[in-house]
């Protein structure tokens, strides 16, 4: 599984709500499409986490890097409806840096013949 994370903030004066709900139509769509297989939107609890990863994180996962490659691509277009439901979430956040993750370890991996 290839993990796509976002870190951020929401610009001053965004609903938490109203966000999430920008989110669910962005990625639902993307979803029904097969261009993604989960997500998650995560709030920081407690006030605890680095104060400059933001507030809120959003985990995407993709089978693979094909996948991710697939959404970019469509989302690349800038055409509606999707440019439509980018902009929504997009236009929302603040601060935003990204992270790209892979589940290890590798289920292709060879063990016991690494040259280093």
């Amino acid at each position: 599984m290839t993990v796509y994370q976002g870190f951020f903030d929401l610009k001053p004066g965004t609903g938490d709500l109203e966000f999430a709900g920008a989110v669910e139509g962005y990625l639902g769509q993307l979803r029904e499409q097969g261009l993604i297989e989960s997500w998650r939107l995560l709030r920081r609890k407690l006030g605890l986490g680095p104060r400059e990863l933001g507030e809120f994180q959003l985990i995407m996962e993709f089978a693979d890097l094909e996948q991710l490659d697939h959404a970019f691509t469509r989302v690349s277009t800038r055409s509606d409806p999707v440019e439509g439901l980018h902009h929504a979430v997009n236009s929302k956040i603040a601060r935003v840096s990204f992270a790209l993750y892979r589940d290890f370890p590798d289920p292709q991996r060879v063990t016991g013949e690494e040259r280093f």
